[in-house]
């Protein structure tokens, strides 16, 4: 199979491909639910040692640098209640966590969650956190940049690979919530 992004040499549809992501993303795959069938979010193989932005892409291509999106997971805090949420923004814009997400989480302090805590919630390994898969109940907030492209570079929950989305499906996942300025 051809990767629709980029020029690697091993791409698969993912649900040919479980054994390579972590049960969390395993899972979500399987289950796969919405207008955009699981067998187009293709798995690529790609190796950790490339994973800066800049090395990725002279690596990999140089049209993956308008086409990823990084998922980041944020804790919100009010009181003694702490809110977690997945945000989803084009990797060329930076997440507006303390304007649009401390207000969309209703929190008084919002921050990027500290990496034990965002890999022990997501069972996925840091820098390849994706929103596919993440725990129940959880908002993911996705930027319309990311749903308006045809395919989006995504982690695969692991460092090694990378999923290629359909844009649209980012609006399906559960607890989607396509928000306006998310990204700047």
């Amino acid at each position: 199979m051809r990767a629709p992004l980029g020029n690697f040499d091993h791409a698969a549809p993912a649900p040919d491909r479980l054994d390579e992501l972590p049960r969390p993303v395993a899972d979500a795959v399987r289950h796969w639910r919405g207008s955009v069938p699981a067998e187009q979010i293709v798995h690529v193989d790609t190796d950790p040692r490339w994973a800066d932005t800049a090395v990725f892409v002279e690596h990999y291509g140089q049209d993956l640098l308008e086409r990823s999106a990084n998922c980041v997971v944020v804790s919100g805090r009010r009181g003694a209640e702490t809110r977690m949420a997945a945000c989803v923004v084009l990797s060329t814009t930076r997440v507006d966590v303390n304007g649009v997400v401390r207000r969309r989480l209703d929190a008084r302090k919002a921050s990027f969650a500290a990496m034990d805590v965002a890999t022990g919630l997501t069972g996925m390994e840091y820098g390849g956190i994706t929103p596919i898969g993440l725990p129940e109940g959880w908002p993911v907030l996705v930027d319309p940049a990311v749903v308006d492209l045809p395919y989006v570079l995504v982690g695969s929950g692991r460092r090694r690979g990378k999923l290629l989305v359909p844009g649209k499906a980012f609006a399906e996942l559960p607890g989607a919530v396509v928000l306006e300025g998310l990204g700047t």
